[in-house]
């Protein structure tokens, strides 16, 4: 990989650290790093370079909106993955993604097994899935009931591990 993904990953690292403390990830990070990814992508590949940052930007920031839309992540979120978008290209982007996902229900999985109220919550989730597909209702649980960490937790791990299997490769 190139120097790309290394400065992709300080970026990662500095919002690893801002959401762990405060559970945000500020705009005079996010906003300021994808716009020089941007820029960078511009510079040192043309045209190329910008539709392969934007693209990643694009893709990126459109699919972690709609898991904002539903309450699954937060807006700092959305901005951060749109700039490891405009920094790593589509590719790489969505492997973060995938991964990050994947290690967030293992990580969720681990803290409800933990928990006390683990019965109580599985109940409140059959009850609230039953619900969904019996009346259609769209809201599975409700917002006081939901199990927080910050993403970061999971995202971390995820560029980790889709950074040193492409370079592997």
């Amino acid at each position: 990989m190139t120097w790309f993904s290394i400065i992709c990953g300080i970026y990662v690292l500095a919002a690893f650290v801002t959401d762990v403390r405060s559970m945000k990830i500020p705009n005079r990070l996010t906003l300021p790093v994808t716009a020089a990814g941007l820029l960078a992508h511009t510079i040192w590949q043309g045209w190329e370079g910008f539709i392969f940052s934007i693209t990643g930007f694009g893709v990126c920031f459109v699919i972690m909106f709609l898991m904002y839309a539903f309450g699954a992540v937060g807006a700092g979120d959305v901005k951060l993955f749109g700039g490891i978008g405009a920094w790593t290209g589509l590719m790489f982007s969505i492997h973060v993604l995938v991964y990050s996902i994947l290690y967030a229900g293992a990580i969720g999985l681990i803290i409800l097994l933990f928990r006390r109220d683990f019965a109580k919550r599985i109940r409140a989730m059959a009850s609230g899935l039953a619900g969904f597909l019996m009346l259609g209702s769209l809201q599975l649980v409700s917002q006081d009931k939901t199990l927080k960490f910050p993403f970061m937790l999971a995202v971390l791990p995820g560029f980790i591990s889709v950074y040193v299997y492409m370079t592997a490769i």
